[in-house]
């Protein structure tokens, strides 16, 4: 009988190793997706986001990945995706994929003559969403650099609930509109409505960062 308990005790610790391990493998991967606005005057702040691009590329590890995708009139597609990558543990493949990346990136920037006319924050926030889950990473970050001012036209149905569920959101460099800066409720109340529209999909964290000198903040996890 106690060849038999130890057996079993035995056996329950290898299990609970093999699940630890599973767990902490999943816990270290980062997938990071970050969402450019390319709508109207917004398209002028497209160099500060290819800075921010080179930083999260600096900053991420073997396992991770990146996608840049563009926030325009209807943005719930793929073929909005800029760049995405997976990175091999490899130092010299992993290198050559960031410089891919970043030649990418910059050929989009440079190809955008003009902004769209309207702006489907939502369909973007869906379509990364489903992107980061695809990855299986443990740690699932959205960014949207943008203003923040969602504009669609008659034909796009976004008014219904989403599922972010584990998903860090940040809105980053939310520049204020002229109408802002006549009445400061109208940022404040833009603000409030996103930040509730997330929680109540089920975004494990909402944060604003407008200072990009400190990009670092963005990732934060004590904030």
């Amino acid at each position: 009988m106690r060849k038999l308990e130890n057996w079993l005790v035995a056996l329950i610790l290898v299990a609970m190793l093999g699940l630890a391990a599973c767990a902490d493998k999943k816990s270290h991967a980062q997938a990071v997706y970050l969402l450019v606005d390319a709508s109207g005057t917004y398209t002028q702040e497209l160099g500060r986001a290819q800075a921010l691009i080179g930083y999260i590329l600096g900053s991420l590890n073997p396992g991770d990945s990146f996608a840049v995708a563009r926030v325009k009139s209807r943005s719930f597609s793929e073929k909005d995706i800029v760049a995405k990558a997976t990175f091999v543990k490899d130092p010299l493949q992993a290198n050559a994929q960031k410089r891919a990346f970043r030649d990418q990136v910059e050929g989009f920037t440079k190809g955008v003559k003009r902004g769209s006319a309207y702006t489907d924050i939502t369909g973007g926030v869906i379509q990364a969403a489903e992107f980061l889950n695809e990855t299986g990473a443990g740690r699932k970050t959205i960014l949207i650099f943008s203003d923040m001012q969602e504009e669609l036209d008659y034909q796009t149905v976004r008014d219904f609930p989403i599922n972010l569920q584990g998903i860090r959101i940040a809105a980053l460099n939310v520049t204020k509109l002229n109408t802002d800066n006549v009445d400061p409720r109208r940022y404040l109340d833009r603000m409030a409505w996103w930040e509730k529209r997330v929680r109540v999909a089920g975004a494990s964290d909402w944060r604003v960062v407008n200072d990009l000198e400190h990009p670092e903040r963005i990732f934060d996890a004590r904030r």
